[in-house]
């Protein structure tokens, strides 16, 4: 396998992972980090300092910044973005160690035009609603939505919406409650 670049894009980066494609108008920028199979669509931005997991799919428009890490099966929608900076000014240039970071971990989704604040994790196999402002960390198979995002239920690996008993009414897996900041665990 190798890495696909359309010709329209830019891949400055050297460490891609086989069988991911950026595709026209992307720019991943050097020193991003970017695994196997991903797939960065049109008009995307990866900041160096970057890095995206394995299978990870980055719709059109999505903007990834510096100290922003997406673990494996991670989905960013359409026009997704992500900051680094609690206190940005044009005038004020700062440093990578004033900045803060940012963790989407394994399998979660996020839907179009999400806007993630720095400092916070979006736990594994989160769903994220489109347009919603992800402002603190969310936990692990919540369903979020809004501005700020709210927890308004619990989604299943598959992605499935669970029944108020924690099940899933698609594939049938059972949930259990570990806390209210980890969120839910296959039992």
């Amino acid at each position: 396998m190798s890495v696909f670049v359309h010709p329209y894009g830019l891949c400055e980066s050297e460490d891609v992972g086989d069988g991911t494609r950026v595709w026209a108008f992307a720019h991943v920028l050097p020193g991003a980090k970017i695994g196997s199979g991903c797939n960065i669509c049109d008009g995307a931005y990866v900041e160096g300092g970057a890095v995206l997991g394995d299978n990870v799919t980055v719709k059109n428009g999505v903007l990834v910044f510096d100290l922003v890490t997406c673990e494996d099966d991670v989905f960013l929608g359409p026009g997704v973005m992500f900051t680094n900076d609690l206190r940005p000014r044009a005038h004020v240039k700062r440093g990578a160690e004033e900045l803060l970071p940012t963790l989407v971990r394994r399998g979660a989704t996020l839907g179009a035009g999400t806007v993630v604040v720095c400092g916070t994790t979006v736990g594994e196999h989160a769903f994220i609603a489109a347009g919603s402002v992800v402002t603190r960390s969310v936990p692990a198979h919540a369903f979020v939505a809004g501005n700020p995002a709210r927890r308004k239920g619990w989604v299943c690996a598959c992605g499935e919406r669970l029944d108020p008993h924690l099940r899933c009414p698609a594939d049938g897996t059972a949930y259990a409650m570990v806390s209210d900041v980890d969120g839910l665990r296959p039992t």
